[in-house]
């Protein structure tokens, strides 16, 4: 038997705001519904006559007009169409309604039926919205919590931050790009941060504020400052909520003031800086030191291959040329091999300015994406090449640079990562700069003796501790100090932090098992990894008891079956980022170190059970029981080990 639907009067009367029109002139509706009625507070009488159009009459005078040109167009031809306008109810208030009407012929009349939906709440939201466009400067959007976040709304000033144009003629629009992914409009080198951001958000409840680069179509970038929240939407569903305001030109500002105090502090140690912009193929000499050759071309940009090379062939010495070449050439086909957390250098001998060949120190310091400095010093004594050269190295771990004259002190460069260090804000810090402090006096907030100070200045080198309340963990800071080589008699001073560390307690707070399913305790608390890989990772190198294990033997373990090319890599140093990270939440990032993409286990710093077991120690023999890191199979070969050692032992 077939099944099609009864249109009884009481289903009809069900359905919302339903009602039926004659379109042929005069127009008038046939039919009012009971929910119609109920929607408008009216009794059926109210809007149905056989001698006007009573329905039509309940339109909202501004919207009467659109509505007789909908029905006119209706009534030329069957069709299924939408509009919305405002009914007046009977109390005299207004509600806006979504009509779907449907018109047909049928015995040579044109008819229609007709659905309302009340959505008077969703447009007082949207003109919400819209006070909200037209009133703030701040962009704002609306985007899915799902793992690729959909945008889901952005206002007209988040597409002028973005610089959003209009659709063009053949319907490309750029704005979709970034509705069906909110990452679109972030630099590759910024997503990941703001993805732990949308994290943070969700487990912590709360909003979370920041500033990040915004994208725009045509590749230009623009920092934003805003905030993140999640919320629940008026469907019940979670979303994020987010606000921004441009902040380029504040940014830029501050960045170029950074540079300036970063460029006179590198002038302290480096005879010659020569900016290369590797985007418009440029070098020019910032600081030359006095040289002669130079110093008619300082802030002057030429052709970055021709000049380099033209420096290489003129001054380098002709052993070293070659080498010298290649150090450059692989530098602007951006191929060359940096080490792990540490800029490129080089050391070569050139034709001094005094005369005669000396040996020289170079380093590439990176600014921005495309822009790096270059700065080379002729090595002079063993703290100029060994500690100075170091630090140099080092100098985005954050970096202090000041001057000594006599028993005064002026500040001349600081990273915001330094500042506590001394118990100064940024601002304090800055104002100090304009002027000189005794000695005594920047010290006093700092918990320094005057007479390590002391030390400091006989010595050439020295290491402090202090607590940092923004990382809630120890850091060390080292200081060295070198005489001006202009003989002007003052001494400068640098300081950089070291890798953030936290004092070794009396007992490794770390602790490991794998006998049976592996798992890391600190403080006897059981820690959780958010990545099942970068859990296997770290009982890999646990396995390999403090042995260096390399990313391609690291990818045989982890993906036995995959070869290491460039997919597996890249997909190997997100575990390895995922692993430090998880390690670092923990604060004991200490455990695992890391050379030129090798890493290690630190089995000093950490209480294993299978060190234990190998020691040999009495109390540790009866740890084994058979089973040795269940969760992952390349763990057999080690058990195999443990078992043979056992039964020997066994039988001894």
């Amino acid at each position: 038997m077939k099944n099609e639907p009864i249109l009884t009067p009481e289903t009809l009367s069900r359905l919302s705001g339903f009602h039926q029109y004659r379109l042929s002139p005069p127009a008038l509706p046939t039919y009012i519904s009971n929910d119609l009625c109920a929607l408008l507070g009216l009794p059926e009488a109210a809007l149905h006559s056989d001698a006007a159009d009573l329905y039509a009459a309940r339109i909202h005078p501004a919207d009467r007009a659109q509505y007789d040109g909908f029905l006119a167009d209706m009534a030329s031809n069957p069709q299924s169409r939408t509009t919305e306008y405002r009914l007046i109810k009977g109390d005299g208030t207004a509600i806006t309604v979504r009509d779907a009407m449907t018109s047909y012929s049928h015995n040579g009349s044109m008819l229609a039926d007709s659905i309302l939906t009340d959505i008077t709440d969703l447009k007082q939201e949207n003109r919400n919205l819209q006070y909200l466009n037209d009133t703030t400067p701040c962009g704002f959007l609306k985007y899915t919590c799902e793992k690729i976040p959909r945008i889901t709304y952005i206002n007209d000033r988040m597409k002028a931050i973005l610089g959003l144009p209009e659709a063009s003629a053949d319907g490309f629009d750029p704005l979709e790009m970034y509705l069906s992914n909110i990452y679109t409009m972030i630099p590759a080198d910024e997503r990941g941060r703001f993805a732990r951001y949308l994290e943070r958000v969700s487990e912590q409840g709360a909003p979370l504020a920041g500033e990040m680069t915004a994208l725009c179509p045509d590749g230009r970038r623009r920092r934003i400052f805003g905030w993140v929240t999640k919320c629940v939407n008026e469907d019940g569903r979670a979303e994020f909520q987010s606000a921004f305001m441009d902040v380029t030109e504040r940014y830029r500002e501050k960045k170029e003031q950074e540079t300036s105090r970063y460029l006179k502090a590198l002038t302290e140690v480096y005879d010659k800086i020569f900016e290369y912009d590797l985007s418009s193929r440029t070098v020019k000499c910032l600081h030359s030191s006095g040289s002669p050759a130079f110093r008619n071309l300082e802030q002057l940009p030429m052709q970055m291959e021709a000049a380099t090379g033209k420096w290489i062939t003129d001054s380098v010495e002709p052993a070293d040329r070659e080498r010298v070449h290649r150090f450059f050439a692989d530098f602007f086909a951006r191929d060359l091999q940096i080490p792990e957390g540490r800029p490129p250098q080089i050391t070569y001998r050139a034709v001094s300015s005094a005369g005669g060949y000396k040996t020289y120190t170079g380093i590439l310091l990176k600014l921005g994406s495309d822009v790096h400095l270059y700065c080379c010093r002729r090595t002079r004594s063993p703290l100029d090449s060994g500690p100075i050269q170091e630090l140099a190295m080092r100098f985005t771990e954050g970096v202090v640079a000041f001057e000594i004259d006599g028993d005064c002190v002026r500040p001349m460069y600081v990273s915001e990562n330094v500042c506590s260090f001394f118990g100064y804000s940024r601002e304090e810090w800055l104002a100090l700069g304009d002027q000189k402090t005794t000695i005594r006096e920047f010290i006093a907030k700092s918990g320094i003796d005057y007479a390590d100070v002391k030390t400091l200045f006989a010595a050439g080198e020295a290491e402090f501790s202090y607590f940092d309340m923004e990382r809630n963990s120890y850091r060390r800071i080292r200081a060295i100090c070198s005489r001006n080589h202009n003989g002007d008699g003052k001494t400068y001073v640098m300081l950089y932090n070291l890798d953030a560390k936290e004092p070794e307690p009396t007992g490794p707070r770390v602790r490991i098992r794998t006998f049976g399913y592996f798992d890391v305790f600190v403080d006897d608390k059981p820690i959780a990894f958010r990545n099942e890989k970068s859990r296997e990772l770290l009982a890999l190198l646990v396995d390999r008891r403090g042995g260096f294990v390399s990313s391609e033997e690291a990818i045989s373990y982890l993906w036995e079956d995959e070869p290491a090319d460039p997919v597996t890599l890249a997909r190997y140093r997100k575990v390895a980022l995922r692993l430090k990270n998880n390690l670092e939440e923990h604060g004991i990032a200490h455990i695992v170190e890391s050379v030129g993409g090798r890493r290690r286990i630190a089995a000093e710093r950490v209480r294993c059970d299978l060190y234990d077991y190998l020691s040999g120690r009495e109390d540790s023999a009866r740890l084994f029981k058979g089973s040795y890191l269940t969760n992952y199979s390349w763990g057999e070969h080690t058990l195999a080990e443990l078992t043979g050692a056992h039964l020997i032992g066994a039988t001894e």
